[in-house]
């Protein structure tokens, strides 16, 4: 049996194929411990059968944000102990006076300066005192630190120095993040805290895995989904745990793309809302990559899909702030205590929004596997809704406009704001709550048409079971167009590729199915930041193109710099298959119609259908208005839209 497992906010999905069958199944996440729901749902539905299993782990982004890693310790050269608080001169904050940086994840007394310098040629200036390194030692141990980041300068061109920490500190038990091994690239800062952030989460990562293989077959595989799009075995992602920050996100991104290329849709703006927060990214004929990002202020310098991310899913909970502004989110229910309908919340969350407005079926939820409780909605609604002078629906209408708001903020953040028109792509809409939102979204930024993939509430896990095996590798070179040919340039990566393939095998890809990309970083010189770019003979051509396109001039008498090189060595397993079937008529069948009922839409009650999107057939077309119920979403086609079903089961709406 091959499964897929995302674990969300509140729920935890899974996406499984036995044979010629799918079937999809979700259960309530377990924030004390999300390997209980794993693991539970595992057991559910494999009943001891043989297991491989791809899974989207939140357990790295958590121990982040809640600042419950292990206990760590900064090892670098002495008087660069303070360069991960120092960072740069960048302020989030710009105008408040009272700002404070919360403290560090590493206080002052766990960071060590050694003695000892490399050059930026490689150079050995001064060597290693092995005395100090073996007191280091001594004294790690007597503080009970559990994980070490190793950090030196220059190190990405020369790691002896880094290595004979691992040769002296290993024996004595301790994990280590060695920073030429998790991102041999310059900028210390960046790679200090990416090699921080990897041995904060490293250990937490390690006991979650470990409990899951525990629970495991012996037969069974386990792999890890990564920020970047693709997968690494569970053994290679608990020893490199930061490159699974945004692993479930990544999921739904690669779910969208592949599902999208399929259905012949090449320029896409996915967009994922889920129980705890919207994600949202740009496809424009490939997934976009971005090199660094920051996880609660923390730099984290590896490839991850470039997703944006607000505080808006369907456990937000509303509230009025101070000034009488009714505001949403980002705080949210989760799983427990969860909206209000579940039946334990007393806070008024997105989610109770759409079912006091008639577009939740309460029969229906999760294929009637989960009643929710509409009844005691009323006295909440009215409650809130008096305290302000509003009517209780005009309070749920408003909760869902200001949900809509910040989702249409972020979606202009990854579109208008970098230079691309919504109005050329397809909104791709999935999570379990996507499909509720996502016509009004579209009308307010005009996107024309919206794609709903069939059981779009486990699209996050679907794409892990299509997503490639993928291994990132960089090198910073910093050389002149006229100091390098691209003779020189392909010698530089054969050390990569090569090691890019025995990762690979490792991963049990045949050499059949690797592929090798190579990539490089370059700049105008002087310029502070780098343009990514394929390698090929006319690459600095490529790269003066580029830069004219992202920033509108290009300057040909410059001097290119080529910063970094990169490969992405890329191992194809085999994907799910999606047959196509034989369009019907436009008529649906008598079978889909379950009822009808009266749902607010703009401040009116109207009459709308509801049906059974399972039985629904190629080539059907609905008119709007009209709720589709599924087992993992609940799909609103306003009176303004109508949609049909394409080929593959897509449920393709139309904005008018």
């Amino acid at each position: 049996m091959i499964i897929g497992v995302d674990t969300g906010g509140t729920f935890t999905d899974f996406v499984y194929k036995q044979g010629d069958t799918w079937g999809v199944y979700k259960v309530l996440s377990t924030p004390s411990n999300p390997a209980e729901a794993v693991l539970n749902g595992l057991h559910y539905l494999a009943h001891g059968r043989k297991k491989q299993i791809i899974h989207g782990s939140t357990v790295a982004t958590n121990a982040i944000l809640e600042r419950n890693g292990a206990k760590t310790a900064l090892i670098t050269n002495k008087g660069f102990e303070d360069i991960i608080e120092i960072g740069r001169q960048n302020r989030t904050r710009l105008y408040d006076l009272c700002f404070r940086k919360e403290p560090h994840i590493i206080p002052s007394d766990l960071r060590f300066g050694l003695p000892g310098r490399i050059l930026q040629t490689g150079e050995e200036l001064m060597p290693l005192d092995t005395q100090k390194i073996e007191t280091v030692g001594r004294r790690l141990k007597d503080l009970d630190v559990e994980s070490v980041a190793v950090c030196f300068l220059f190190s990405y061109v020369n790691p002896c120095h880094e290595q004979k920490i691992r040769q002296l500190l290993e024996p004595l038990g301790l994990q280590l993040s060695l920073s030429h091994e998790i991102l041999a690239e310059f900028r210390e800062f960046e790679r200090t805290s990416t090699t921080v952030i990897n041995a904060y989460v490293s250990p937490k990562m390690q006991r979650y895995i470990g409990h899951l293989i525990e629970e495991l077959g012996l037969e069974d595989s386990l792999g890890i989904m990564q920020s970047n799009g693709g997968s690494i075995s569970a053994e290679a992602a608990m020893n490199e745990s930061v490159r699974t920050i945004l692993s479930g996100p990544a999921g739904g991104a690669v779910g969208a793309h592949e599902i999208g290329k399929m259905a012949g849709y090449s320029k896409l703006i996915s967009f994922d809302m889920g129980g705890t927060s919207t994600d949202v990214s740009l496809i424009d004929g490939n997934l976009s990559l971005a090199f660094e990002a920051t996880i609660s202020g923390y730099p984290v310098k590896v490839p991850m899909i470039d997703i944006h991310t607000v505080g808006a899913g369907g456990g937000s909970m509303a509230f009025f702030d101070e000034g009488g502004a009714l505001k949403v989110g980002p705080e949210s229910a989760g799983a427990d205590p969860g909206p209000i309908c579940y039946g334990k919340g007393d806070r008024i969350t997105v989610t109770d929004a759409n079912l006091y407005l008639g577009r939740l079926i309460p029969e229906h939820f999760l294929g009637g596997g989960m009643a929710l409780m509409d009844k005691r909605l009323p006295l909440y609604f009215e409650n809130m809704a008096q305290k302000v002078g509003l009517s209780p629906q005009e309070l749920a209408q408003g909760i869902l406009d200001v949900a809509d708001t910040a989702m249409e903020k972020a979606i202009r953040v990854i579109s208008v704001e970098r230079g691309y028109d919504p109005r050329e792509f397809t909104l791709f809409s999935f999570g379990g709550a996507g499909g509720m939102h996502a016509a009004f979204l579209a009308r307010l930024l005009n996107i024309p048409n919206v794609l709903l993939p069939p059981n779009p509430g486990i699209l996050s896990a679907m794409g892990m079971l299509m997503a490639d095996v993928i291994k990132d590798y960089s090198l910073t070179i910093m050389k002149k167009q006229e100091n390098v040919t691209v003779k020189l340039l392909s010698e530089g990566f054969e050390e990569m590729e090569r090691k890019g393939q025995e990762d690979l095998r490792a991963e049990k890809i045949p050499d059949g199915g690797i592929l090798l990309e190579r990539y490089l970083d370059m700049r105008y010189d002087g310029q502070s930041y780098e343009i990514m770019l394929p390698f090929d003979e006319d690459y600095v051509e490529r790269f003066h193109a580029r830069h004219e396109k992202t920033y509108g001039y290009r300057n040909p008498d410059k001097a290119v710099e080529i910063v970094n090189i990169r490969l992405r060595a890329r191992g194809r397993p085999e994907k799910p298959r999606f047959q196509k079937k034989e369009k019907m008529c436009k008529e649906p069948p008598p079978e889909a119609f379950l009822g009808e009922k009266q749902v607010a839409f703009d401040q009116r009650r109207i009459r709308t259908k509801i049906m059974a999107r399972h039985k629904l057939n190629s080539g059907n077309r609905i008119h709007g208005p009209g709720i589709l119920v599924e087992y993992s979403s609940t799909i609103v086609i306003p009176p303004f839209a109508n949609a049909f079903v394409d080929e593959y089961g897509n449920i393709i709406m139309e904005i008018m």
